[in-house]
């Protein structure tokens, strides 16, 4: 299964975001996954909105999923947009 957070900014648009490669099970999948880590740890992480607003990629920590917060990913999607 998938694992996303949604998130609210400030302008009230709700984002989904996922891993980037993180829906698909395979091994070619595990390999895109590591591929896309920088050297820093960062993996692509997609937002996707709930309104008009364009989708954005962002680079975050790889423990992006249980230790960013709210406010830190909201802040993120804004800083892309």
């Amino acid at each position: 299964m998938m694992k996303q957070r949604e998130v609210t900014t400030a302008d009230n648009t709700r984002w989904t975001c996922v891993q980037a490669y993180a829906a698909v099970e395979s091994s070619t999948a595990d390999q895109a996954t590591s591929l896309s880590e920088t050297e820093e740890g960062a993996v692509p992480v997609v937002c996707t909105p709930s309104g008009g607003a364009q989708t954005v990629r962002l680079e975050l920590g790889k423990d992006w999923l249980d230790n960013l917060s709210d406010d830190e990913l909201a802040t993120a999607i804004q800083a892309a947009q």
